[in-house]
């Protein structure tokens, strides 16, 4: 299994000088991303996908030895998509702004995904992000529910195509691990009293 780090955004709305996935949570919040992956052991190869709209985070992640693949920085989806065009391998996909992202909940997540599956995405139950003070940007409805996309999903790039809508399936994970993204100032202010 591949894991893929989305790492291309601008990050507009944190409304910071810096970028993003450099902003320090103990260390640059990437790091911790990377370092979650290649600790769970899950993983050949991890791939971060990158953009012009980050460059210094670029930089910084071929600086730490981990492959590349630039995309046009269109946005998560564009990106996304232009990435798994080149993968034959089924991937974990992740936002590179999850700061605690562990390898226990790698795995867990993993071993939970039915693998006949084309695109598995894990969701949080909105009503425990309310509880933790974040906000959720879009709600989907599952089992009668409110939930948030995670931004982990585990994809099979052979089983899906372009012009086809792909069946999505859902594990729903209630933990601040998966739960926290860093979207907003008041996100990163939440990480830090965490």
């Amino acid at each position: 299994m591949i894991g893929l780090v989305m790492c291309g955004g601008k990050g507009t709305r944190m409304d910071l000088p810096e970028e993003k996935l450099l902003i320090k949570y103990k260390k640059p919040v990437i790091q911790h991303v990377i370092s979650a992956l290649q600790d769970s052991g899950m993983f050949f190869q991890i791939i971060c996908i990158t953009s012009p709209n980050a460059p210094k985070t670029r930089q910084f992640i071929k600086a730490l030895g981990i492959t590349t693949i630039e995309t046009e920085g269109k946005g998560y989806v564009s990106d996304l998509s232009n990435a798994l065009r080149n993968l034959s391998e089924t991937v974990f996909v992740v936002s590179g702004d999850m700061a605690l992202l562990d390898d226990k909940i790698i795995r867990k997540i993993i071993a939970s995904v039915n693998d006949k599956e084309p695109w598995t995405s894990v969701l949080v139950r909105k009503k425990f992000l309310d509880s933790i003070g974040i906000e959720a940007d879009y709600v989907v409805r599952y089992n009668n529910e409110d939930h948030a996309y995670s931004g982990i999903s585990i994809v099979n790039p052979t089983k899906i195509s372009e012009m086809q809508q792909v069946a999505e399936s859902y594990i729903v994970l209630d933990d601040k691990r998966v739960a926290i993204n860093l979207n907003t100032k008041k996100d990163y202010d939440l990480l830090c009293a965490t």
